[in-house]
């Protein structure tokens, strides 16, 4: 594979996009800093086919990025694959307004190949090529300019590595048939509903301070107020105020802006500035919770009686059995809320009962739930066994 020096002018970029975009797919990864800022600021792209690699520098003087975010959100007939993609996407969506698509996350896929939950992306290149990855530069800061040669092989070897394993797990899904098992997971992830975060769901990030209507409407005003605010400044959210200042705020409001200056947290400067003002604007605007609005009291659980509970913990249990009989990860197969629906006595709309979900645990499922189906020791082995009433009904 042809390993390019790193690329700051906008024909060399333009050149590369247009040999990647006759290739099938292309890897894809970034190197960012978020540490000091709201929005993750990309400070280099990786992209690989499987002939050549390159490491684009994004904040090279008047470089022109559009051919690659053509090729990454427009040209639907070049493959995207990501490891663990999420961060990345949400860069990209931040900077387009669009996700790349089509696209491959090989974490995602390793679970259908039994590699676990979230493998990460050394055990996987381990595991499939046989050789650890040197890690050296992974803390570096990113943003200073010059990289150094270190640094750039460093990032490159991430994307031709991706470029390598991907078309050997692909071969591996075409032969246990499981590549169909992850389409939904993939559309999904490529979904750009995923990244649109608006500033007035910002409260249910928050470790909630109690269930009191108005205590919770002003913390939904407040945390909106902080989203604006940290996006504005390009800020941490935690850099504006933090969660527990805005819990106290939200849990004994200041009846006026002077008050700002004795609350824990904030400096005496926010009994006269601007942004003082724009938060007591904002606790003055906060409306209590309407009781449709409230969090439900245990949110892993809706809805399940301690009886549902039981039944809830005997699926998952069901469900570990399963994933471990066809070597899959459990979360591809089915997601906590939907086994705690169906314990809940839901049926309809749970992805676990249409499709190969149901082929492979949802089947068992509802006669577990039903009664058709029990745990049994045999053997000192735990098993599953029909029961008597699946019997009188057959």
């Amino acid at each position: 594979m042809q390993i390019h020096p790193l690329i700051t002018e906008s024909q060399t970029l333009a050149d590369l996009v247009e040999r990647l975009s006759k290739h099938d797919f292309v890897a894809v990864d970034t190197e960012f800093m978020r540490e000091n800022t709201y929005w993750p600021d990309l400070c280099l792209l990786q992209i690989a086919s499987p002939d050549e690699a390159a490491a684009i520098d994004p904040k090279a003087e008047g470089l022109d990025l559009a051919p690659l975010w053509d090729l990454l959100v427009a040209n639907q007939e070049v493959l995207k694959v990501f490891h663990a993609g999420g961060q990345d996407l949400e860069i990209v969506h931040n900077l387009t307004g669009k996700t790349p698509y089509p696209l491959f996350d090989t974490q995602v896929a390793a679970m259908a190949l039994g590699f676990g939950e979230q493998v990460g992306y050394s055990n996987l290149i381990e595991s499939m090529l046989g050789h650890s990855l040197d890690k050296g530069a992974r803390f570096t800061d990113w943003s200073r300019r010059p990289l150094d040669q270190r640094q750039i092989d460093y990032a490159i070897g991430d994307v031709t590595h991706l470029a390598t394993i991907f078309p050997r797990m692909v071969e591996k899904l075409r032969r246990n048939g499981r590549g169909i098992w992850l389409d939904e997971e993939m559309e999904r992830l490529a979904d750009p509903s995923s990244f649109a975060f608006p500033p007035e769901d910002a409260w249910k990030r928050l470790k909630l301070p109690s269930r009191n209507p108005a205590v919770l409407g002003r913390l939904k005003a407040l945390a909106a107020w902080r989203e604006t605010e940290a996006r504005g400044k390009n800020l941490p959210r935690g850099r504006v105020i933090k969660d527990d200042t805005l819990n106290e705020l939200a849990g004994h409001p200041p009846k006026t802006q002077d008050d700002l200056g004795r609350v824990r947290g904030l400096s005496t400067g926010w009994k006269t500035n601007d942004i003082g003002a724009r938060l007591m604007a904002a606790l003055e605007s906060a409306q209590p919770l309407s009781g449709a609005d409230l969090p439900d009291r245990e949110p892993r659980r809706p809805g399940l009686t301690k009886d549902g509970a039981l039944v809830s913990d005997l699926l998952k249990l069901l469900l570990k059995i399963r994933a471990k009989e066809v070597g899959v990860a459990p979360k591809l197969i089915a997601r906590t809320d939907e086994v705690e629906a169906l314990a809940a006595g839901v049926r309809d709309g749970l992805a676990i009962l249409s499709g190969w979900r149901f082929d492979q645990f949802g089947s068992d499922a509802l006669d577990l739930v039903e009664g058709r189906l029990a745990f049994a020791i045999v053997d000192g082995k735990l098993k599953m066994t029909r029961t008597e009433k699946e019997q009188v009904d057959a």
